[in-house]
């Protein structure tokens, strides 16, 4: 069966890789898609991860975390719950790197835990007015190093060294001290999120429901997939994704169908001489179904190379590949290969069924 359908499609290369480049862009498309989602998913996990924290808050119901408004009155408050160990205000400053619009500027005060546990690479940490300490991502891309300077905002910053920190969009930003960044984003006595270490043998939950209690307009983050439903963005990603792949199955079905179609017209000759030597219909209908599946298999393997090919180009050419980076994993290069052989199956049924039932005595008349 495998060498007749390999021959089948060879006869007519041309219409057999324009069938498979239809479902190829549906594969693509998920694929790439899939990646930046899961690398957003990680770069939100992030967010709670500020620091080394084990909780992060924010303002509830905004439609993106890093666009929460908090008071910095109120990490006092939340240093006296129960449960909590230290926390520390945070502003973020999204596009106001001049050279590098996706990186992510932190305003830190210089005693909170978050700016204690940046590891120096290089230089030392911002501590006069004016200066900034970089990521090493930062620094390599944009071949910064101590004594450099780096436009924020309208404002130019000395580089007083380099950081790592393990977390990608932390190390791929800068930081400043947390009153120059609330004077760049016009909010005084006002922060982003609250990152929140917990005190030892503390559980979780137990302390974000004594948050949300006493605070209902706060929203506590605990794991990526919180940080993911915190932000409508993050949901609407993930609803897009869905609706591409039931628009990439429809559209490669119709694609396959179409073509598996012409090929069931030019050969009911070929049909009918196999059903007059022994051929059943449902091995006929196998037959062409496996043909569709094939040419889908074929488009899902070039699918998936572009796939992972233009998730990359696509945060590099938005700007954002200091924000995230594409996650590719086993499990989304399998959705993308199970995809494409479903656009098979779905575009190859009809066809199959038409085989099948084909009047073996006009194909042999040659009509």
């Amino acid at each position: 069966m495998i060498g007749l359908v390999w021959a089948t499609l060879s006869r007519r290369p041309a219409r057999t890789l324009l069938s498979a480049l239809g479902t190829a862009v549906g594969v693509a498309t998920i694929v790439a898609l899939l990646g930046v989602t899961d690398g957003l998913k990680q770069t939100a996990g992030g967010l709670v991860r500020l620091g080394a924290g084990d909780l992060g808050l924010f303002q509830k119901d905004v439609a993106d975390p890093t666009a929460s408004v908090l008071p910095t009155d109120l990490v006092a408050h939340v240093r006296r719950l129960a449960g909590v160990a230290d926390a520390t205000p945070v502003q973020l400053l999204i596009e106001k790197v001049r050279r590098d619009s996706g990186a992510v500027v932190f305003g830190l005060q210089a005693d909170g835990f978050v700016a204690r546990r940046l590891v120096f690479v290089s230089g030392r940490p911002a501590s006069a007015r004016g200066e900034t300490a970089v990521g090493d991502g930062l620094a390599g891309r944009l071949g910064l190093q101590p004594g450099s300077t780096l436009q924020i905002g309208r404002r130019r910053f000395r580089v007083s060294g380099v950081y790592h920190t393990g977390i990608f969009f932390e190390d791929q930003g800068a930081v400043i001290s947390l009153r120059e960044a609330q004077q760049i984003a016009g909010r005084e006595n006002e922060a982003t999120t609250i990152p929140v270490v917990l005190a030892p043998n503390v559980r979780r939950g137990d302390v974000e429901r004594r948050i949300t209690r006493r605070w209902p307009g706060l929203t506590a983050i605990g794991t990526p997939e919180d940080a993911a439903r915190a932000g409508a963005n993050g949901m609407l990603i993930s609803k897009a994704a869905l609706v591409i792949v039931v628009l990439a199955l429809i559209i490669g079905g119709i694609s396959v169908a179409n073509t598996m179609l012409l090929s069931v017209v030019e050969r009911r000759g070929e049909f009918a001489v196999m059903t007059a030597v022994g051929w059943s219909a449902p091995q006929v209908a196998l037959l062409v179904l496996s043909e569709g599946v094939a040419i889908s298999l074929l488009g899902a393997g070039v699918g998936l190379l572009l796939g992972a090919l233009g998730s990359r180009l696509l945060v590099h050419a938005l700007h954002v590949a200091a924000f995230v980076s594409p996650v590719l994993t086993a499990s989304t290069l399998l959705a993308g290969a199970l995809i494409g052989a479903a656009i098979g199956i779905i575009g190859g049924l009809y066809p199959a069924w038409r085989a099948a039932h084909l009047p073996p005595a006009p194909g042999l008349a040659g009509r």
